[in-house]
């Protein structure tokens, strides 16, 4: 991908256009040197900044919260001042719920802390902090299976908070241009595996809808580097998910140095990034990933993951079955649709099973569509799907046939799904459905 196929397909856009700047004497207010991205006069924006401050007075927002904060939610919603108010209103509620802003010493699980990647490295040249992930660290299955999702929520906001603090602190010098955040996301190894895994993708879509919808304008740019084909899927969903102002920020280059290294020098000093992205930080010992600031995540450990000790129950949509020592369940479903999908969703109690899909067609061949290998889904729910591409007899095993000693209890819903056009499938059932 380059910048021209970016642009192409309305994904990114020159860094130029991402922050155009225009200098009139407003006292009072650094919005005069922001110009408003949907063409609003500065004069206008100001007007409406004013009117949405005096809107939420009640709300008794502190120092921090300034006019470029207000600007960000006017400008999320194309500068409907009803809508901006309810926008915050709802984010400010949100944050009440949440404990964002309260002091009560909450601390994050130490795996989050050791295991979530990202971190400053510097900053560009208007002063905007530069946040680096190298998301070939970022192992969301290994987090989930290790901290509770309200705390990966409850820490991303920490995260981005913090981000936004630097970026505050940093535009009182630099002023209002330096007040947002750029990035630099290195796609290296990146892997859509996981996020086939419906927590993964429910985990990934509900941390973005709220980054959408509590950070909204904070992003300058993002610079995603060393983007591998099998992206462009990814890419694609993003498109479902985050607002076009957001999408138009994403400036992507496939694995060719000699494209993003210039793109990056153009905007960020060398000395303002880590060595392994072209710049010329590093660690005291030489380390070009400059560990002192960037976390480079990496695969959470599984003696970390947290025990699933629930016992199984009846439930409407599950079927309780209780598989013997030595024995062999075979559930059989006919398709007769191509391009259908095959769905499960399974769990065991106390200890793991042998799990495996079987496809045999109508000259009853018999083809091997998932191997039939251990499941540790006595640890967490197993979660997935096919696409049956051909009609036939698709055969789900569970295979106790290695355990001389105990049987199996098994909860499972397994269920054929009709094929439906693009358009139409869900967001998540898109990134489940996605293969490399």
């Amino acid at each position: 991908m380059t910048d021209a196929d970016n642009n192409s397909n309305g994904g990114g856009c020159d860094c130029s256009t991402l922050s155009v700047h225009k200098t009139v004497d407003l006292p009072r207010s650094g919005l005069a040197n922001r110009k408003p991205k949907n063409k609003k006069s500065v004069t206008t924006a100001l007007r409406l900044v004013f009117a949405l401050r005096r809107s939420v007075a009640d709300l008794k927002l502190d120092d921090k919260y300034d006019d470029c904060f207000l600007l960000r939610w006017l400008e999320a919603r194309n500068f409907d001042p009803k809508g901006a108010e309810e926008m915050l209103r709802t984010s400010m509620k949100w944050r009440e719920e949440w404990s964002i802003n309260k002091d009560d010493g909450w601390q994050p699980p130490q795996v989050l802390v050791d295991y979530m990647p990202s971190g400053i490295s510097g900053f560009d040249k208007e002063g905007s902090p530069v946040v680096v992930l190298p998301f070939a660290g970022f192992d969301v299955c290994g987090l989930l299976k290790s901290a509770p999702p309200k705390d990966m929520v409850r820490f991303l906001a920490q995260k981005l908070d913090s981000y936004l603090e630097v970026a505050r602190q940093s535009s009182l010098k630099h002023g209002p241009k330096a007040s947002q955040v750029c990035c630099i996301v290195d796609l290296t190894d990146f892997n859509l595996r996981q996020f086939t895994w419906r927590p993964a993708a429910e985990m990934t879509i509900n941390l973005l809808q709220m980054y959408e919808a509590n950070y909204p304008e904070i992003l300058k740019a993002c610079h995603a580097i060393n983007a591998p084909k099998v992206f462009t899927f990814a890419f694609n969903i993003l498109k479902n998910i985050l607002t076009g102002n957001t999408m138009n920020k994403f400036i992507i280059y496939k694995a060719d140095p000699s494209k993003w290294k210039p793109a990056l020098a153009s905007t960020i000093d060398s000395d303002q990034y880590p060595a392994f992205l072209g710049g010329s930080l590093r660690d005291p010992d030489g380390d070009p990933r400059y560990l002192t600031k960037i976390n480079q995540g990496g695969k959470v450990p599984k003696e970390l993951y947290s025990k699933n000790d629930k016992k199984i129950t009846n439930s409407d949509d599950m079927t309780l079955v209780n598989i013997k020592k030595g024995d062999k369940l075979y559930l059989k479903y006919t398709v007769t649709v191509p391009q259908s999908f095959l769905r499960w969703q399974f769990k065991t109690e106390g200890h793991d099973i042998k799990f495996g899909i079987l496809a045999t067609d109508s000259e009853n061949i018999q083809t091997v569509i998932m191997p039939i290998k251990k499941v540790a889904c006595h640890e967490f729910e197993e979660i997935g799907v096919i696409k049956c591409k051909h009609p036939g007899e698709y055969t789900v095993v569970f295979d106790n046939s290695y355990s001389f000693i105990r049987s199996k209890k098994l909860a499972y819903n397994i269920r054929i799904a009709l094929p439906v056009k693009e358009k139409t499938i869900g967001t998540i059932d898109k990134m489940v459905n996605m293969e490399e």
